[in-house]
């Protein structure tokens, strides 16, 4: 009976010992079990962060080529616009000269007597107001007409026709015989910069905010580099035809820009329709098709940033193209042709500083360029009438702070409306207020034929 007892409870033991030994095999699997996913889960966390860190750089590439890319943009785009205003002066001296018969000197299109034989300033019979007319009105008329059609086209379509323009506008003036062929071929450089300006800036509304900076920037370099670039090659004895011609190279630029190296969202492929969010680059807003009365409210809305920069525009071309003309001096190494062209080097070389200027400073209030410009305009005006600056170098200077001041309105403005404006009403909204410096620009030019034409009666002694 012992025997059998003791072997029972060896049983029991055996069993309660493989029982034991099961649950701590069992635990073991469990633990193992949980150990396997959290490996897993190490795993596919390093491999996310690997991925978003892959991610990371790739958009950080793309967002540097868009940046480059809309600094070109905006280069480009001015550039024709530019020329035309520099060249402008040379334009109808030609033409003044033909009818009068005078001898060309040096290649260029001034006559060959010499700004220390004129006593009484001395006039262009069409002032360089007419030449900024058909520089700005064709693009004016585009930026009043574009809220009606213009998230109907396609950027591809937009783009072809801006390089297209502006190719036509380089070769018309270059071989232009009178006159009129000038002045449309100004208009066609008119035309792709006014069409330009309404697609690019919009156009910024769906990659990040920093490509208006650098629009900006390179507007401006427009002005440094054109008016640079032009009067660097006639002071080279290079002919202001010539000159142009050189300048073809402008569009071919535009095109890879363009249609190679900016990285383009899917959503510039659609043509006038709503967007699903699925088919946008993460930093696109949707794009909203607005009705009539929605246009109007957003015209509204967008009055204040439209005022000042108009009004800075209207002082600011005025003296270019009023009183630029006029401001020359007599006995120095430059005459006044070439003053006229280092003038517009000087203010191009203000504007390109302040439209690179956004990402260091910020311009609090928009009326302040406004008040400033206008101090300028009573400063030159009255140089021109009076002139009680004797020093050429003062001018300079003068003309340098216009040149910051019309910088510091535009770039400054575009800025504020991409910080304050809904993501959604960005791209109509800025469209609509680039309307305003061409409408400021156009209203320089009507002013400035007149004033040109009073300046000159008056026989001004030197």
């Amino acid at each position: 009976m012992d025997n059998i007892k003791n072997r029972r409870n060896a049983s029991v033991s055996f069993s309660q010992l493989s029982t034991e030994e099961d649950m701590d095999d069992q635990v073991n699997a469990e633990d193992s079990t949980y150990l396997l996913p959290s490996e897993h889960s190490t795993s596919t966390m390093q491999n996310n962060s690997q991925h978003s860190l892959d991610s990371m750089k790739h958009e950080e590439k793309e967002n540097k080529r868009n940046l480059l890319a809309f600094w070109i943009f905006g280069l480009c785009n001015n550039f024709a616009y530019v020329i035309m205003l520099s060249a402008a002066h040379d334009i109808l001296k030609e033409k003044e000269n033909k009818n009068q018969s005078v001898t060309y000197d040096s290649g260029a299109f001034g006559n060959a007597t010499t700004d220390s034989d004129t006593k009484y300033l001395t006039c262009n019979e069409i002032g360089t107001g007419a030449i900024l007319l058909a520089d700005i009105l064709p693009a004016l008329l585009i930026k009043l007409s574009s809220p009606l059609y213009i998230q109907k086209l396609s950027y591809n379509l937009k783009v072809t026709v801006i390089i297209a323009t502006t190719t036509l506008s380089f070769i018309l003036v270059s071989v232009a015989s009178n006159v009129v062929f000038s002045i449309i071929g100004v208009c066609f450089a008119s035309f792709s910069s006014g069409l330009g300006e309404v697609t690019f800036l919009s156009l910024t509304s769906f990659f990040h905010k920093n490509v208006v900076s650098t629009w900006s920037s390179g507007t401006g370099g427009a002005g440094l580099f054109g008016a640079l670039s032009y009067a660097g090659l006639t002071m080279l004895n290079l002919s202001p035809r010539h000159t142009i011609l050189v300048m073809l190279v402008i569009p071919v630029i535009f095109a890879f820009s363009y249609f190679v190296l900016l990285q383009k969202p899917p959503v510039l492929q659609t043509i006038g329709t709503d967007i699903p969010h699925g088919m946008l680059l993460n930093s696109t807003p949707p794009r909203l098709m607005l009705n009539t009365r929605e246009k109007l409210i957003r015209i509204g809305a967008v009055v204040k940033y439209m005022l000042p920069l108009c009004l800075v525009y209207i002082a600011e071309y005025y003296i270019n193209q009023t009183l630029f003309e006029l401001l020359y001096f007599n006995n120095i190494w430059l005459k006044s042709a070439e003053q006229y062209r280092w003038y517009q080097v000087d203010y191009q070389i203000g504007v390109f500083i302040a439209r690179s200027s956004v990402n260091l400073f910020h311009l609090k209030f928009l009326w302040v360029p406004v008040i400033l410009q206008m101090g300028i305009v009573a400063i030159l005006q009255t140089q021109v009438l009076f002139h009680y600056i004797k020093n050429f170098w003062i001018i300079i200077a003068v003309i340098f702070i216009e040149g910051i001041q019309g910088g510091l309105a535009y770039v400054n403005t575009y800025y504020r409306m991409s910080q304050e404006i809904s993501a959604e009403y960005l791209e109509f909204s800025i469209g609509v207020t680039c309307v305003a410096d061409s409408m400021g620009i156009a209203i320089a030019g009507l002013v400035s034929i007149p004033a040109h034409n009073s300046i000159c009666r008056r026989h001004i002694k030197m």
